[in-house]
């Protein structure tokens, strides 16, 4: 099999048809492979389904009406999709599809493939929205890619871009949403090995535009370079929830959680008081403690409060924790001068400390 033909001319050459059209064809292809291996296909930008309110004059029953916003995709075979203004969905259309079902809540897919309209010297690359029966989503993970010299896709072969599905209720739409179980649309990505930022900051984040308070990593080669994961700012700038440092060292606003290995230790600490029930260290469970996969090495100091007078004395007469880290702590009171003399007990407070290291350590 040959490769890509590249059209060549020559002076005084007569160019025909085929010639010219030849030209536009190598560009496409080339176009394509670059869209399906450097790339992965979905929708660029928009191609949204938005909804509006709407009454039925005849029933006066509330309904919405269903739009897919302006957007660009690129199908599985390198071929771009633009949709340049808002269209509305046609219920019509719709009840042709699925007009015999019985009524259910379950979603319906709503799909975008490429369609031309051919023109006498030009070709319109057009698109068509389509509905799918119930289940028709899993369809769009069967779909193959075309072999690897292959131009664009033409109509009437099909590529399906899942845009969202929508909720029918009574004749007319009910609701839109994103997602059917764990399938939604899919979205253009890009293929790369290596990443290189110009500006030497490089920022990986959820959204195509900046948001407060969505998530951000950001490797930064400034003097001293670092990695910082955090939250965007209204300013725009990531308030960092965990930090690398170019030594390695770690920065963490939060705490961490997880599992205890062999040999590592989780602590908390504080004060707590009489008939308070001591916490686990962050990332240990009750389960994980009761079926001794963790085992807890707890100390508590009684802490006594300042004496009412100077002669009095204050001694601790119990600071214990019982095994469901219940706090039992009583601070018995005298003073000696006063008559008639009495010992006076009260619930009290300790210092405490909770190891928790691996119960099979």
């Amino acid at each position: 099999m040959t490769g890509p033909l590249r059209p060549v001319f020559t002076e005084g050459q007569v160019l025909a048809a085929a010639d010219l059209s030849a030209t536009v064809g190598y560009a496409r292809g080339a176009a394509a492979r670059h869209e399906r291996y450097l790339h992965e296909w979905g929708i660029a930008d928009g191609l949204t389904l938005t909804t509006e309110n709407r009454t039925d004059p005849a029933s006066n029953a509330r309904f919405v009406e269903v739009s897919v916003q302006p957007g660009l995709a690129v199908d599985g075979t390198g071929r771009e999709i633009v949709v340049a203004a808002p269209v509305v969905l046609s219920e019509a259309e719709f009840q042709e599809v699925n007009g015999a079902d019985q009524p259910t809540a379950d979603p319906y897919p709503v799909f975008l493939t490429a369609a031309d309209q051919p023109g006498s010297t030009r070709v319109e690359e057009g698109y068509q929205i389509l509905f799918g029966r119930l289940g028709d989503e899993r369809l769009v993970a069967e779909q193959q890619p075309p072999a690897v010299g292959a131009a664009p896709a033409e109509p009437p072969a099909r590529w399906l871009v899942l845009l969202g599905f929508v909720r029918w209720t009574d004749g007319h739409f009910a609701a839109v949403t994103a997602r059917s179980g764990t399938i939604r649309p899919r979205y253009a990505g890009v293929r790369a090995d290596t990443v290189a930022a110009r500006s030497g900051t490089l920022a990986l984040r959820t959204q195509s535009t900046v948001q407060e308070g969505k998530p951000a990593l950001v490797l930064s080669g400034d003097d001293p370079p670092s990695l910082v994961f955090g939250l965007y700012q209204g300013s725009g700038t990531v308030s960092p929830l965990m930090t690398v440092a170019a030594n390695g060292n770690l920065t963490v606003a939060g705490s961490f959680s997880g599992q205890i290995s062999a040999g590592s230790v989780l602590v908390t600490s504080g004060t707590a008081t009489d008939g308070m029930l001591l916490p686990l260290p962050s990332g240990v469970s009750p389960e994980e403690v009761a079926d001794g996969r963790v085992s807890l090495h707890v100390h508590v100091t009684p802490r006594t409060a300042p004496a009412g007078s100077a002669t009095m004395l204050a001694v601790a007469a119990e600071a214990t924790v019982d095994g469901e880290r219940r706090v039992r702590c009583r601070i018995r009171y005298y003073d000696p001068i006063e008559t008639p003399a009495e010992v006076v007990e009260r619930p009290g407070a300790v210092d405490y400390l909770v190891l928790a290291t691996n119960g099979g350590a």
